[in-house]
């Protein structure tokens, strides 16, 4: 048993509400939203989630999923579909390159990739399925987890409408790995009607044994104080070298949206697009200290009122 598997059942025995959470998740589908969305709010945050004057950053996610349901939100979220919005917005340059696309995983002709590549659905986030070596890829496994991940609701979990009309399908791009650090870091910019505020970055997200790392900063690139789903690093990450490119790339990606994240890699040198998230943790993650989530919730101006 992994430590990261054992740190979960320990945390479901002293905190049972988030095994209560996780339980509603996958059998109380039928709920309506707003009273899905009400009761995880409950159980995640042990307070009543304030619908009529939402203060908080994650408050203002729920609502945000109830009353701002812009068609053009699952173009943003189709990993797929977005990559036109990306090329359109700022440049085919920054996409990693796609290797193919196909309905189901029975479709998928492995011969034709190249030794090295990445798999993933357009629909959910987290699975992936990453080839370094073809001699090493076992490709049973991975078309059962692509199986899986295709058969699964993804909008049903957390409630993020854009999910729920995209047409699923499986991608392969190009597997990029970065020559100094020899992995992925993400670099992850809060952005709110065209004006990034906040970012964090994610690091350590492949290490066997090893929990993902958050490290936020603001604009300036100095270290704020906050915890949220993931440790900070022992060691602060370096300031990437073209900070200031993708921060300009983030807000230009942003225009006319309440809040959203932006997400980019920087691989030798060079910025690749990574995802648009609406959702930050799906607006179910504390930030500590508390008074963030009140400092991120004021920078969202909502689109109209109830």
């Amino acid at each position: 048993m992994s430590s990261i598997t054992l740190k979960k059942i320990i945390e479901y025995y002293k905190k049972p509400n988030i095994f209560i959470s996780k339980l509603l998740q996958k059998t109380f589908f039928f709920l309506p939203d707003k009273l899905f969305l009400s009761i995880l709010y409950k159980l995640r945050f042990y307070k009543k989630l304030n619908w009529e004057t939402p203060k908080t950053f994650n408050e203002k996610l729920q609502w945000l999923k109830l009353f701002d349901r812009r068609p053009l939100y699952t173009s943003f979220v189709d990993k797929y579909k977005v990559r036109e919005y990306i090329a359109k917005t700022i440049g085919e340059e920054f996409l990693i390159p796609l290797l193919g696309v196909w309905n189901n995983p029975d479709e998928i002709d492995f011969d034709k990739l190249p030794n090295q590549f990445v798999l993933k659905c357009n629909h959910n986030s987290g699975g992936i399925c990453i080839c370094k070596s073809k001699s090493e890829f076992d490709i049973k496994k991975a078309k059962n987890n692509l199986r899986k991940w295709m058969n699964s609701n993804f909008w049903f979990q957390q409630r993020e409408y854009p999910y729920k009309n995209i047409h699923k399908k499986i991608i392969a791009e190009k597997f990029m790995e970065d020559f100094e650090t020899r992995e992925l870091k993400d670099y992850k910019f809060f952005c709110f009607d065209g004006i990034a505020k906040a970012m964090y970055i994610a690091s350590d997200r492949q290490k066997v044994n090893e929990e993902t790392k958050f490290d936020f900063f603001d604009m300036y690139f100095n270290s704020l104080n906050i915890t949220n789903g993931h440790p900070n690093s022992s060691v602060l990450p370096k300031k990437p070298k073209n900070f200031e490119l993708m921060k300009e790339l983030a807000e230009k990606l942003s225009k006319g949206i309440p809040q959203i994240r932006i997400d980019f890699y920087e691989i030798n040198g060079k910025v690749y697009f990574g995802e648009m998230t609406l959702f930050h943790l799906a607006g179910f993650m504390p930030f500590k200290p508390n008074k963030w989530d009140y400092i991120f919730g004021s920078w969202i101006k909502l689109p109209r009122c109830k």
